[in-house]
């Protein structure tokens, strides 16, 4: 079993995927510089698993080094996250 984050810049969202199937999206949009994470969702049978963490986890290490974006984390489940992991927070203030 092999999970994924892939970033599904045409239809502007991070896709997790698990042997290939999608089980997990971040929806995103652009503008003015900034990055506004609007929804993370992953699949009911797969909740609590710690998936969630690992499809955000995902999106902001790529956010990081691939963006010079501002963050702005609209999403609640992205904005507890970031609460967790002060690592993070950097993202929000560049």
């Amino acid at each position: 079993m092999t999970d994924t984050v892939v970033h599904d810049e045409a239809h502007d969202r991070y896709v997790l995927e698990r042997d290939g199937a999608e089980i997990g999206t971040s929806i995103y949009e652009l503008g003015d510089g900034m990055i506004r994470v609007l929804h993370t969702e992953v699949d009911e049978s797969l909740q609590e698993h710690g998936l969630g963490s690992a499809l955000v986890k995902g999106m902001l290490d790529d956010i990081r080094s691939h963006s010079d974006r501002r963050l702005v984390p609209v999403c609640p489940f992205v904005r507890g996250y970031l609460a967790r992991h002060a690592e993070y927070r950097d993202l929000m203030s560049r």
